[in-house]
């Protein structure tokens, strides 16, 4: 079976769509250890319920329209836009309408990445 980990060329269309339930769904595009690209669509509605981590993540919005919060702030953000979110600072998002964001995170999220039996 072939990873993505450390692929250099990757197809949009062969990366299937991982259902996240409430209106969201994900890509992993393309990691290594040290970086990870993900792709998050949102239906209209749609909550990236506040959380935090300890990687450092930026975030494009691709489409759509979306309130993100990061600590205690809040702004919404459409196409073209850009937010960056430190370590450890509590942020998510609320889809104003439909749309996708691209999430960077560095390091990779492991939590992510499903590891194969062997």
């Amino acid at each position: 079976m072939e990873t993505l980990k450390e692929k250099e060329f990757i197809a949009d269309g062969e990366i299937a769509w991982e259902d996240l339930g409430g209106g969201l769904k994900r890509k992993i595009m393309a990691y290594d250890n040290n970086l990870m690209m993900v792709k998050v669509a949102f239906e209209k509605g749609g909550i990236g319920t506040l959380h935090s981590h300890f990687h450092t993540q930026m975030s494009y919005v691709e489409s759509g329209e979306f309130e993100i919060t990061i600590g205690e702030r809040k702004q919404v953000l459409r196409q073209g836009d850009v937010y960056y979110i430190p370590p450890h600072v509590v942020h998510g998002a609320l889809c104003l309408s439909a749309g996708m964001l691209v999430d960077i995170f560095t390091p990779m999220r492991e939590d992510f990445v499903t590891i194969p039996k062997a």
